[in-house]
């Protein structure tokens, strides 16, 4: 109630000329906080019109925070797997004498767990990030989520991090004079898995903001 009350005054203030520098002392003498002041000043615009239009808020939708976070969750799931099935690729084409300490078994459980991972998970992403892509463009307003940009710059970080531990693993282990082929091999798959998210969700990242600068 108050902030729909703070909010018709503000923008009945506009409507009528006032300057914004007059409202806000107005508004903070008569008790109201100057963060709740500036939130609702923020939330208009004054336009040719003559009067203040609303500016679009960003928001938090449960259904939405669901959707993102299953697809997330299934984007680990299809990299974690794919990662394992192309070591353990690695591994068998190229022998080390380590190997003969855990046998076959072990490698092949590896890769039935990691096809049967990329069988269930791979699918069910893939649907779901044209799902969710469809709504957007049906739904410009979606391009405002809150936990759509939260969960895209926190796979950002966690992938900018992957790979700079790569780059650090990769000189750690030359100047150690332990870089092996299929160590190196290693490396460049957990690179490109890293790289791969880490260039799709960025362009996602700038095309967000480039849509709430243009708002």
């Amino acid at each position: 109630m108050a902030s729909s009350t703070l909010d018709t005054f503000v923008r009945e203030a506009l409507n009528r000329g006032e300057k914004r520098e007059r409202i806000a002392t107005a508004l903070v003498s008569a008790g109201w906080t100057q963060k709740e002041v500036d939130a609702s000043l923020d939330a208009w615009a004054v336009s040719d019109l003559g009067m203040a239009v609303p500016k679009p808020k960003q928001y938090v939708s449960a259904r939405e925070a669901f959707l993102y976070l299953v697809l997330f969750i299934l984007l680990g799931v299809v990299a974690w797997n794919l990662g394992s099935l192309l070591f353990a690729l690695i591994d068998m084409a190229i022998y080390d004498q380590l190997d003969s300490q855990y046998g076959f078994w072990s490698r092949d459980s590896q890769i039935r767990s990691a096809i049967a991972g990329l069988v269930v998970g791979t699918p069910l992403f893939a649907w779901l990030a044209l799902h969710i892509r469809k709504q957007r463009r049906t739904n410009p307003a979606m391009q405002r989520s809150v936990v759509r940009k939260w969960l895209t710059y926190v796979t950002l970080i966690i992938a900018s991090c992957t790979l700079i531990g790569d780059a650090i693993a990769l000189v750690y282990n030359f100047l150690s004079g332990e870089l092996s082929i299929r160590l190196v091999l290693k490396l460049l798959v957990v690179a490109a898995l890293a790289g791969g998210v880490f260039l799709y969700f960025i362009r996602d990242a700038e095309k967000g903001d480039e849509h709430d600068q243009q708002a």
